[in-house]
């Protein structure tokens, strides 16, 4: 006897070749030979190829690689359900409607999970770019940020049009439709908009990103967050200040992050009981004094003007870095040096000083007092 003879007459035995609903019994085990397969065998292939890709992975610095690993191993569990299920319908004659339900199930699962990949996909490259570039380049993580939202928005809207499409709704309509409620929620939510459409320009313009410190108006401090709404400063005392992006752009910003080198002016002050030689000689001086330092470069040193109660220097150096505490470690050397060298020079600094001229009865006048 021959194997198909063998498997006909099996087949006869078991009633294979009964049919129920349009196929045959063995159609149906068939099926679900395949779908109970699926099932076992589509996590187990999962979970090779993640590992297999993870090592790949491990050989490159991209972060795309890392994102696509990620996004396959968030492939669901239910996904592969559907996926099996489908496989298995393959074998058997179902009716049209039937198959068209089938179809549009898979469909949509495989839209579903393909919101997922692209969600994990999105998530895990902007965390590991913000990792790679936040010492670096401030300015790149918040121009992923608005990037990686727009690139979900837009993603998250292609998949729900063809979703839509798929279960039979006109999508041209409905498209047609947003449009027209689009503009009147536009109208409804200006200065949201507003705030959203300035805070893109925050992001591509980057007159400020993350960690630099501005001053807005009467407000200062260091950017925490830039939002989509708002940006958020913590302040020099503490506290958050919530500032809107519209705000923002129609302010003037100081940015002193950006602080390539620091102007100091500041001015002396001596008694006019001074010698004319040793005016002179305090431009010299202080030159000498400020050039002794490290990180900085004297620019000019002069007698100013006469005022009220002194003889006014005013010196101008630059501090060749933007941190201010810098700044204040090299002014106060410089004052110290200043002071010694008056001190051992016999320069007197002036202070306020009022003199009174006393006049006696009859004219003349007496002896000033101070």
């Amino acid at each position: 006897m021959t194997w198909q003879e063998y498997w006909a007459e099996w087949s006869r035995r078991l009633a294979l070749d009964r049919a129920f609903y349009g196929n045959s019994t063995q159609q149906w085990l068939i099926a679900l030979a395949i779908f109970i397969g699926g099932i076992i065998l589509f996590p187990i292939i999962q979970a090779i190829l993640v590992r297999r890709l993870a090592k790949l992975a491990e050989r490159w610095e991209s972060i795309w690689d890392d994102s696509a690993v990620e996004a396959f191993r968030n492939t669901r569990f239910w996904f592969l359900l559907v996926l099996a299920l489908y496989l298995g319908t393959l074998v058997l004659v179902l009716p049209v409607k039937v198959r068209d339900l089938v179809e549009a199930a898979a469909i949509l699962a495989l839209l579903a999970q393909a919101a997922v990949w692209g969600n994990v996909a999105i998530n895990v490259g902007l965390e590991k770019y913000s990792k790679r570039q936040r010492e670096k380049d401030p300015a790149a993580v918040t121009t992923m940020s608005a990037v990686s939202f727009i690139g979900k928005l837009a993603l998250f809207s292609v998949l729900l049009l063809l979703a839509l499409d798929n279960v039979g709704i006109d999508v041209t309509a409905l498209i047609a439709g947003l449009g027209i409620g689009g503009i009147a929620v536009a109208l409804a939510a200006q200065n949201i908009l507003g705030d959203l459409f300035a805070s893109l320009s925050i992001v591509l313009d980057k007159p400020f990103v993350l960690g630099d410190f501005i001053i807005v108006g009467d407000f200062l401090g260091s950017v925490e967050k830039i939002g989509l709404k708002t940006t958020r400063l913590r302040s020099l005392s503490g506290e958050q200040l919530v500032i809107s992006n519209n705000d923002l752009l129609q302010s003037r910003i100081r940015n002193y992050k950006r602080m390539v080198e620091r102007r100091i002016v500041f001015s002396l002050g001596v008694t006019y009981d001074t010698p004319r030689e040793m005016l002179s000689a305090i431009p010299g001086m202080v030159r000498e004094i400020i050039e002794a330092q490290s990180d900085v470069r004297f620019d000019r040193a002069h007698f100013k003007e006469f005022g009220a109660y002194s003889l006014n220097f005013e010196v101008v150096y630059y501090i060749l870095s933007g941190d201010f505490n810098l700044y204040m470690d090299r002014q106060q050397a410089i004052n110290l040096a200043i002071y010694d060298r008056f001190t051992e020079q016999q320069i007197e600094f002036a202070f306020p000083t009022q003199t009174l001229l006393l006049e006696k009865p009859g004219g003349g006048s007496g002896r000033p007092a101070d």
